[in-house]
C-alpha cells in the first residue's frame, strides 16, 4: 500500500505540485481520524482542540464541525485573534502560563476585552502579577490553575499552594473569576515500563487531580460550580480519558494527524495524516565524501539523492530502505539521502518523509496542501 501510494503521490504531484518542498495532508485519513475520535468521545468529555498542532484554519475548522466544538487551547498569544474573529463562540484555554508583559501588551491593544479566555496560573507570583494587571485596566480576568498531576513541569504541587491561590482569587473576586484546573498527564505514555506501568501511572494522576477538585468543592464552595473547567488529557492519554475520567474538558490535535511521535498502542486505529513531500534535485551513482575519494573505487549498495530543503523534523520513509549518510551529515538546504540501487528514481521526482510532530512542521511551511482524488488545495497555516 505505501509504495503505490507515495508513487501514486508522486505522479500527482507532478502533474499538479510546486516543484518545492510541500506539506501534504491527505484529507481522506483525516477524516477517518475525525471520525474515529468522534465515535470514541463520551458525552460528559467536552472535546478541546489544540491549536498549535492543527495550525492551519481549515484544519480546526473541520475540526470543530465535526466533533461540535468551538473550545480551543492555545499556546501563542497572537492565534488568539485569529481563532475569535473565525469561531465567534470560541472558548480559549492558555495551554502555558503567560508572561505578564505579554498579557499586559495584549491588552493593550485589544480594545474590545469581552474575548472568552481562561489565563493559566502556575503559581502564586503569577497570580498575583495577574491580579495588578486587571486592577490597573479595571477589567476581571478569567484565571485557570494549572496543577502538577505528575508530569513535574510546573504547576501547583502541593494542597498549601493550591490552597493559597484560591484564597487570592476569593479575596479579589472582582478582579479574579476562577474558572477551573489544567492537568497535562503526557508522562503517563512516555514513562518507561520498568518504572511504572501507563495504567498505573494513569490512576495516579487523576487521584492527583481528584484531590484538587475534592479542596475547591470541600474548602472553597463560594468557588464551585458546575461550569467549572477541568481539563486534561493531551493526544497520548485520549483513549484513557474516554474510558474513565475525573475530567469534564479533553485536549487533542497532534493525533488528528498522527506524527510518528504518537505511535502508540492506544491510538493505533488512527492514520497517518500528514507528510512533507520533496523533490530531488541531483542524482549520484554512489555518495562521494569530501578528503576519502579513494573510497569511491569501493563497492557502493546505496545511490546518492540531493532533496530539494531537509533537517526537518521528520523521518524519511520514501522510498522504502531510504537512510541519511552517517558521515556527510545534514543539510537544511540540500540534504543527502541514500537509496537502495535498485530504486528507480529520476531528477524531479518526489522523497516522502513523516513528521515526528505536527506542531513542530506545519509552521515552516506557508500552506498545508489538502490532497484528494489527485488533486491539491492550498491552505494557510499559522506562520507567526
Amino acid at each position: 500500500m505505501q509504495s503505490n501510494y507515495f508513487q501514486q503521490l508522486t505522479q500527482d504531484l507532478n502533474q499538479h505540485g510546486t516543484g518545492t518542498p510541500q506539506l501534504i495532508l491527505d484529507f481522506a485519513q483525516y477524516q477517518h481520524n475525525l471520525g474515529y475520535v468522534q465515535s470514541q468521545l463520551p458525552a460528559q468529555l467536552n472535546p478541546r482542540l489544540v491549536v498549535k498542532s492543527l495550525a492551519s484554519l481549515p484544519l480546526l475548522k473541520l475540526a470543530s464541525e465535526k466533533l461540535h466544538t468551538q473550545r480551543f487551547m492555545l499556546f501563542h498569544l497572537p492565534h488568539i485573534s485569529t481563532i475569535s474573529a473565525a469561531f465567534p463562540q470560541a472558548d480559549i484555554l492558555l495551554g502555558k502560563p503567560m508572561p505578564i508583559h505579554a498579557v499586559e501588551r495584549f491588552y493593550q491593544a485589544i480594545p474590545d476585552q469581552q474575548l472568552n479566555i481562561q489565563w493559566l496560573i502556575d503559581d502564586l507570583g503569577r497570580l498575583q502579577q495577574y491580579l495588578q494587571l486587571a486592577q490597573w485596566f479595571n477589567i476581571r480576568l478569567n484565571v485557570n490553575i494549572e496543577i502538577d498531576v505528575g508530569l513535574h513541569r510546573g504547576g501547583v504541587q502541593n494542597p498549601q499552594q493550591f490552597r493559597a491561590l484560591l484564597k487570592l482569587i476569593q479575596q479579589h473576586s472582582a478582579h479574579l473569576k476562577f474558572t477551573g484546573l489544567m492537568g497535562y498527564d503526557a508522562h503517563v505514555a512516555k514513562l518507561p515500563k520498568v518504572l511504572k506501568s501507563a495504567e498505573k501511572s494513569y490512576q495516579q494522576s487523576q487521584q492527583s487531580y481528584q484531590q484538587y477538585q475534592d479542596i475547591i468543592r470541600q474548602q472553597f464552595p463560594n468557588l464551585w460550580h458546575e461550569n467549572l473547567c477541568f481539563n486534561g488529557g493531551g493526544s497520548p492519554t485520549f483513549m484513557q480519558h474516554c474510558q474513565q475520567s475525573v475530567c469534564n474538558d479533553l485536549a487533542f490535535g497532534s493525533m488528528l494527524l498522527k506524527p510518528s511521535d504518537f505511535d502508540l498502542d492506544t491510538l493505533s486505529a488512527l492514520k497517518c495524516a500528514l507528510w512533507i513531500a520533496t523533490p530531488v534535485l541531483k542524482v549520484l551513482r554512489h555518495s562521494q565524501l569530501p578528503g576519502l575519494e579513494l573510497l569511491n573505487h569501493f563497492p557502493h549498495q546505496y545511490k546518492a539523492l540531493f532533496v530539494y530543503g531537509g533537517y526537518w523534523q521528520a523521518a524519511y520513509i520514501y522510498p522504502e530502505k531510504s537512510k541519511l549518510h552517517r558521515l556527510y551529515g545534514r543539510s537544511s538546504n540540500q540534504e543527502m539521502l541514500l537509496v537502495p540501487k535498485s530504486c528507480e528514481i529520476e531528477r524531479d521526482d518526489y522523497v516522502f518523509l513523516r513528521p515526528t510532530q505536527s506542531e513542530a512542521i506545519i509552521p515552516q511551511f506557508a500552506q498545508l496542501y489538502a490532497y484528494a482524488q489527485g488533486k491539491f488545495e492550498a491552505w494557510d497555516s499559522f506562520r507567526e
